[in-house]
Formats: structure tokens, sequence, C-alpha cells
């Protein structure tokens, strides 16, 4: 929005996804109200919230409440299985890429008319960057085109008067890294608490249908046990929770 704001893209339409206000990052929320909101509405910029609405019954889902619903049996997202395979996971899809493209849709997006999509990847994560679109947009990465690394764009957002804004991401996400999850429990140990209770929850939902615990890290112990007061800094080396992590850009925001 900043780049868009000083003239250096050709964008003035910005779309967020939001999971559900149960399951996003409250700190992502307030920032959106306080900060991103005002911003947009300064400089003549569109900022729209979107949420998951069921087409045939018109109810906004919340990803929270679908997963912990008495008798759901869905995974949805990319939990840790027994074997040590990622779980299968429809998150992404579900409730970020299919909402932004129905409301692409909604807006006059076709094959033969698509919407230019613009993806917030840096040079950092240049990996991340694909050209895999729908048939109704072309997707494109002006972060990269401008050669611009995350360092640069805390100087950007800073230099508007504007504070960084925290990551967008459910506070429950099991690709969370170890270092992540000492950080919620630090800053938000009531959303810490409700995170291991959902990891039990969905374990003990598996190891009713005789398919074995699962976890939110990739090394096979509970939150509960493993992100504890006075181990901040763990000895592992290995910090990769990148199983299946999410590599589409739509929970960049």
């Amino acid at each position: 929005m900043v780049l868009a704001a000083r003239g250096e893209i050709d964008f003035n339409t910005f779309l967020f996804a939001n999971v559900g206000d149960r399951s996003e990052y409250p700190p992502t929320l307030r920032y959106f109200d306080e900060h991103a909101t005002p911003y947009a509405a300064a400089h003549g910029l569109e900022l729209v919230m979107l949420r998951r609405v069921m087409v045939r019954t018109g109810e906004t889902r919340d990803l929270y409440d679908e997963i912990t619903r008495p008798g759901s049996k869905a995974q949805k997202i990319p939990i840790k299985l027994s074997n040590g395979n990622p779980g299968s996971r429809s998150c992404t899809v579900d409730y970020k890429v299919r909402v932004i493209g129905q409301e692409l849709k909604r807006r006059g997006a076709t094959a033969e008319n698509p919407a230019t999509i613009a993806i917030g990847i840096s040079l950092d994560e240049i990996h991340r960057a694909n050209r895999k679109a729908q048939p109704y947009e072309v997707i494109t990465y002006p972060l990269l085109e401008l050669g611009l690394r995350r360092t640069d764009c805390v100087r950007i957002i800073q230099d508007a008067g504007l504070p960084v804004p925290p990551p967008s991401a459910c506070w429950y996400c099991p690709n969370h890294s170890i270092e992540e999850w000492h950080r919620l429990r630090r800053s938000e140990p009531a959303l810490f608490e409700k995170a291991c209770q959902l990891e039990e929850l969905m374990s003990k939902r598996e190891t009713d249908q005789g398919k074995g615990a699962i976890h939110f890290t990739n090394y096979r112990r509970p939150l509960r046990d493993l992100i504890r007061p006075g181990v901040d800094l763990l000895p592992l080396a290995d910090d990769d929770q990148s199983d299946g992590a999410c590599d589409s850009g739509y929970c960049m925001t």
C-alpha cells in the first residue's frame, strides 16, 4: 500500500482474506483496523477484508470453528502425523485462494479479462514465487521486480510513519517455527494455551480413529512439553517446519 501511495506500483485495490476473527493472530486484526485502514483511506486506496461465505447458506465460516466443531474430522491445517509425514491440508485454498478468487470474479475477472494480482513476496523468499494462476488471474510480484528485501519493506513502512505489521497467520498454525511458538507463549499466553488444547483435541480425534497422535511441530512432542518457560532457545540446529509449507503467498498479507 505504501508503494502504491507513493506511485511506485500501479495498484489501488488491496484484499485481505481473514480466515476468521477466532483464527487470525489478534495483533494482525488490530493493525488492519488501527493502521492499514486509515492509511488506505488517507491515500485514496481501497482496502477490503474478505471472509469465507458459504454460497448456499450465506453463513460466514471461521477456520477455528470448522476444525473444532463437535463431530468434525476435518484436519484442514498442516498437522504433523505420527509417522512424521505432513497431514492433508486445505486451509490456504479454502480460506484464502478461493475467497480471493470469488471476489475477483465478483468484480468481473474472467479468463478473457483476467485480474492482475500482486503478491507481496520479497527477494528473501523468492523460492516461494511461482506463476501458478487461476484462469481469471495474472500473477505478478512487484517486490521482486523492484528488488526489495524484507529489510527494505520495513524501512519503506517506517518511512511512511507506520508501525511494522505483525505476520498474518493463524495463531495455531503448525507451520510456525519453534521461535514463533515461544514468542506466542510469551506474548499471548492465553492463545498459546488454546493452541495446546487444539493440538490435544485434534490428536485425540486421530487416535480415536486408530490413526495415532498428531503434533503441531516436527518434533513429535506435544506443544505443552516442547515449548516451556526457561527453554526459549532449544539446542536444535534444524528448525525446519517447511513440510507442506504455504508457497502460494496468499498468507503473506
